[in-house]
Formats: structure tokens, C-alpha cells, sequence
């Protein structure tokens, strides 16, 4: 007579190993991110004093030739 014992005590965490790794390297890259974002000011661009001169001179057409 054999005994098919099918309670496996202990045996069924290894699949999660690989799944706690990538949960853990997303936790690190999201830290990574919020450094950047928080603790350098965010993505705001510097204020920068652009002082641009659009007045052109005014430029007329040349004569045109009349033909007799």
C-alpha cells in the first residue's frame, strides 16, 4: 500500500522569487524617477530673459518695366 501524500509543506514559495525581483527593480526605478521630479525641481525649464526684435525694414518691390 502506498501513501500518495499530496500536501507539500514548504515547497511552493519559489515562484515568487522572480516576481519579487521584478516588483523590487520597478520599486527602484520609480524611486530613480522621483528623485529627479522632487528633488530637483521637477521638469519646470529656467526662466530665461529672450528679448527678440521682429521690426524688419520695410522693402518695396522694384519698378516694373513698361512695354511700348
Amino acid at each position: 500500500m502506498t501513501d500518495n501524500n499530496t500536501n507539500n509543506t514548504g515547497n511552493g514559495g519559489g515562484g515568487n522569487a522572480g516576481l519579487a525581483f521584478i516588483v523590487g527593480g520597478i520599486v527602484v526605478v520609480l524611486a530613480i524617477v522621483a528623485y529627479f521630479v522632487f528633488a530637483r525641481g521637477g521638469m519646470a525649464p529656467e526662466s530665461k530673459d529672450i528679448n527678440v526684435d521682429v521690426n524688419l525694414p520695410e522693402v518695396s518691390a522694384p519698378a516694373v518695366p513698361t512695354v511700348n
